[in-house]
């Protein structure tokens, strides 16, 4: 998996709050991009975090995938 679907994944299953889910969903369909993200405060905390867990941390791949199949939009 790329880095951005894993921060995505991370950031997405870090909250409960619907307007961080929403951001993460974007930033995995490519709408938003980290350095968008880094730039609003409400967000800089839960990126930085999702980036250090993500060095620090191996994470579940067939989760990011399930993740990333669940939310990923296809335009045809």
């Amino acid at each position: 998996m790329d880095k951005i679907t894993c921060i995505a994944y991370l950031l997405y299953n870090s909250s409960r709050d619907q307007n961080i889910k929403n951001k993460a969903i974007q930033l995995l369909n490519g709408d938003v991009s980290i350095r968008d993200l880094k730039r609003e405060p409400s967000l800089q905390t839960h990126i930085a975090f999702t980036e250090s867990f993500l060095k620090k941390n191996k994470i579940d791949k067939n989760q990011v995938q399930q993740f990333a199949e669940e939310f990923l939009v296809l335009e045809v």
